[in-house]
């Protein structure tokens, strides 16, 4: 199998991902998995698409990403993840769809508006 190249974004992140046949590796910008992701959750939303497809071992992962947060780069690893896999193999994106992982997720930070304070909330108002 040739290398498989996809790209997932949230909010502000970017996740660009490289997945070849291998054992399993997960590097994240030249750091491993447990590493650059430290917490319990953040790590699982990682895995979630390749538990699902059973493919835990099946790929190495080569990721670089940018932007954002933590939380937002994560979830734009996910989705990196989930394209990958339906590029690989079709029959996959059964059984990701339903779960949500093939969506990615619109909402951005809404932007300052001029003559206000921030997004929504505005100077204080005196009649008098």
């Amino acid at each position: 199998m040739e290398v498989v190249h996809t790209i997932g974004r949230r909010k502000s992140a970017v996740a660009r991902l490289f997945m070849a046949d291998g054992k399993g590796n997960i590097t994240i910008n030249k750091r491993p998995l447990n590493e650059y992701f430290t917490t319990a959750p953040l790590q699982y939303k990682i895995q979630q698409p390749l538990n699902l497809t059973g493919t835990e071992a099946n790929f190495d992962l080569k990721i670089t990403v940018k932007g954002g947060g933590i939380t937002g780069q994560a979830e734009a690893v996910r989705l990196a993840i989930s394209r990958a896999l339906c590029k690989v193999n079709e029959e996959n994106r059964a059984t990701l769809k339903p779960e949500g992982l093939l969506t990615r997720d619109p909402r951005m930070v809404e932007r300052k508006k001029f003559g206000q304070k921030k997004a929504r909330k505005k100077f204080q108002f005196s009649k008098r």
